[in-house]
């Protein structure tokens, strides 16, 4: 992939870039918002546990497709309480390891169900 981030326009503002050009021909992943309840369907209180049991199943989702982190090149977070964004933002960087794909961050008034912190979806893209 090849990183957009031209000098006309201000630098990103955290672990993000401007624009990401997927190479030609590469199989795209669009994975639906993914939310911190375990396979059981309880959820979490707090909102580190909400986002690691989210970060756990996306990087399943992407190994179920021969891909990983790195191939994200999109994501969308929903987060309903902006104290939780410290949090959120350090497992989200543990399970990118270093990855900076393009990312929308948005704060909601609340999410499917009213437990619930944080949602995130993703778009990867392998050639």
């Amino acid at each position: 992939m090849i990183v957009h981030n031209p000098e006309s326009v201000g630098a990103p503002i955290g672990a993000y870039v401007h624009a990401l050009e997927t190479p030609a021909n590469a199989r795209l992943l669009h994975i639906s918002g993914q939310i911190g309840m375990e396979v059981d369907g309880t959820i979490p209180a707090d909102a580190e546990s909400q986002a690691r049991i989210i970060w756990r199943n996306i990087a399943a989702i992407l190994a179920s497709a021969d891909m990983a982190s790195g191939d994200i090149v999109k994501m969308t977070a929903f987060l309903v309480d902006p104290q939780d964004l410290s949090a959120y933002g350090q497992v989200r960087a543990e399970a990118l390891g270093g990855h900076c794909p393009t990312s929308t961050l948005v704060y909601v008034a609340g999410l499917v169900k009213p437990e619930l912190k944080i949602e995130v979806e993703v778009v990867a893209a392998r050639a």
